[in-house]
Formats: C-alpha cells, structure tokens, sequence
C-alpha cells in the first residue's frame, strides 16, 4: 500500500513538472500563431486545440510511464 502511493505521488510530480514545462516552452511558441488562427479561421482552430490537447496528453502519459518504469526499476 505504500509503494503504491509513493509511486503515485512520484508519478504526479513528474507529470506536474512536465505540464509545467510544455506551458511555458511549447504554447510560448504557438501562442501568437494560435491566436491568429482563432481570429481567422475559428472552427480550424477547434480542432487544433483538441490536436493539442490529445497529443499533450498522449505524449506526457508516455513520458511519464517511462520515467516511472525507470524509477521503479532502479529502487528494485
């Protein structure tokens, strides 16, 4: 029981960091390209954010697990 909520603990902080991280480093990039696409072509911009959305998730989730699998593999 433990374990498990030290590893979740850990896995919460690593995902924190790096939604952190995407934040301030990948949407600083878009940020002006994305509101031009909002004011230009709306609906093109609905999807976009959800691309993002999804993709962000997608890629963090795997970060994640793999840090976590490492991390686990290393206190074992």
């Amino acid at each position: 029981m433990q374990r498990t909520l030290l590893y979740l603990i850990i896995e919460l902080a690593i995902y924190a960091a790096l939604v952190s991280l995407y934040l301030a480093f990948v949407l600083s990039f878009l940020v002006d390209w994305l509101k031009d696409l909002h004011a230009k072509e709306p609906a093109l911009y609905a999807m976009v954010a959800i691309l993002l959305m999804i993709g962000q998730a997608i890629v963090l989730e795997r970060l994640v697990a793999s840090l976590v699998h490492l991390t686990r593999r290393r206190r074992e």
